[in-house]
């Protein structure tokens, strides 16, 4: 849709307030609203929000070295709305949602996952090949009696059940509907493995706009859960006796000409092309690196536990859900990666950004990933199998170890992005919980 269309179309509905979003480095959709008829000057001009807003953390802190603070007098970035992420909301009745890309002094903006994204799809499309990506993100909901968080539905046992006792209030029919209106594809929705979890699963696309897809997804679910006065939470590990969300990342790659996907060889090894096989590759030999953007909170890598259906072992298998890699069974148009170290927290544009960088550094070395484990790889012995990384610490100096993906995420986004994941790190570190607490106080 173009400038002209989309003014057409808001004066045809009838729209009176224009919500002007863009994502933060957390994934946290931030924006302003505005009245519709300034829409024409904000296409123009944009909305200006303060670079800061890439400096804070959840907590309020602004850590040292993030590029976007004192460093430039926290000053302003422009947020200019893209007319082809036009959505209708359709529970707030009269509003609709632009999604933005983010300029500073007439350029684009450095620190913006979107706009990395873009950069990375680009470097594909130079190539004549067009990514295609899937979301599969599970989530947690939660009901409060104003003191404390309770399950949903909190009945184990529940997985693949569906109505009223697994969705006592229809929160899933809803999400399901406004999705589809806001124009979502949604394939699926189904209770996950533990209580309270949920996943729904849509059509898969080209990437940055399955990334737009993605970003818009989480906020409708907490959005509309809120309407209902419910919760729902992607942070990866919610309560200790539960397991975690995870987001589960589907790639191929088309032929920019024919459409075909590029993936798929009658001819080759179990139907895989070699140019899947040098993606395969180049997850695998960034897997370490790309953790930090993968699993982005100190939350995150508690999810990383043995015979939990999360990577633990980096290997890649046949439709084998043990393993860092997954390569399911469908072939022909469907033959796709799964990459299965995400957690639901990730923001989408990075999660997206950082496994294509890899792919395409695959893709260019013909990295060759070497052959697919079979079996249950939680039993193996420890050693045999190297490890994801266990703590976002770790996971960071991997990250800066890894010359490629820095390079190609650009110095901004690294150096401001370690500086507020290493305070988040400190700040961890001396903070006194309640384990602790029970655990020696005591005794000692």
């Amino acid at each position: 849709m173009d400038k002209k269309a989309l003014l057409e179309r808001v004066k045809e509905l009838g729209l009176h307030t224009i919500r002007v979003e863009f994502s933060d480095m957390y994934g946290v959709s931030r924006g302003k609203m505005v009245p519709a008829s300034r829409l024409e000057e904000v296409l123009e001009e944009g909305i200006n929000c303060a670079k800061p807003t890439f400096s804070l953390d959840l907590s309020y802190n602004i850590p040292p070295g993030t590029g976007t603070a004192d460093e430039v007098n926290y000053e302003d970035m422009t947020i200019i709305p893209d007319p082809a992420t036009f959505m209708v909301i359709p529970y707030q009745e009269g509003l609709c949602r632009l999604i933005g890309d983010l300029y500073a002094d007439g350029k684009p903006f450095p620190y913006s996952p979107r706009g990395l994204l873009k950069k990375v799809v680009e470097k594909y499309r130079e190539k004549g090949l067009i990514p295609i990506s899937a979301s599969e993100l599970e989530f947690f909901v939660f009901e409060s009696d104003g003191d404390n968080f309770q399950y949903y539905c909190d009945k184990p046992s529940n997985v693949y059940t569906v109505g009223p006792r697994s969705d006592p209030k229809g929160l899933l029919t809803s999400l399901q509907n406004t999705l589809v209106q806001m124009g979502i594809d949604v394939l699926y929705i189904n209770h996950e493995f533990f209580q309270s979890q949920y996943e729904i699963n849509w059509r898969h696309q080209e990437a940055l706009t399955m990334a737009d897809q993605t970003f818009t997804f989480k906020m409708v679910c907490k959005e509309l859960a809120f309407l209902n006065d419910l919760f729902v939470t992607f942070m990866a590990r919610p309560k200790n006796e539960m397991g975690g969300s995870g987001y589960h990342i589907h790639f191929s790659i088309q032929d920019a000409e024919t459409g075909k996907n590029l993936f798929d060889d009658p001819n080759g090894k179990e139907g895989m092309s070699d140019l899947m096989r040098y993606f395969i590759g180049g997850q695998m030999a960034h897997a370490k690196a790309m953790t930090p953007f993968l699993a982005p909170t100190i939350n995150s890598y508690k999810r990383y536990v043995l015979n939990s259906f999360a990577p633990y072992y980096l290997a890649w298998g046949l439709d084998n859900r043990t393993t860092y890699i997954r390569v399911p069974r469908e072939r022909g148009a469907a033959t796709r990666v799964e990459n299965r170290a995400a957690c639901a927290s990730a923001n989408p544009y990075l999660a997206l950004a950082v496994a294509l960088i890899a792919g395409l550094d695959g893709i260019e070395k013909q990295l060759d990933p070497g052959d697919y484990y079979v079996g249950d790889i939680y039993t193996e012995e420890p050693g045999k199998f190297d490890t994801v990384p266990f703590y976002l610490q770790e996971a960071i100096e991997e990250l800066k170890k890894d010359k490629v993906l820095c390079e190609a995420i650009g110095e901004e986004i690294i150096n401001n992005y370690t500086a507020v994941k290493m305070s988040e790190v400190e700040r961890f570190r001396t903070y006194v919980t309640e384990w602790e607490f029970n655990e020696y106080f005591y005794h000692l």
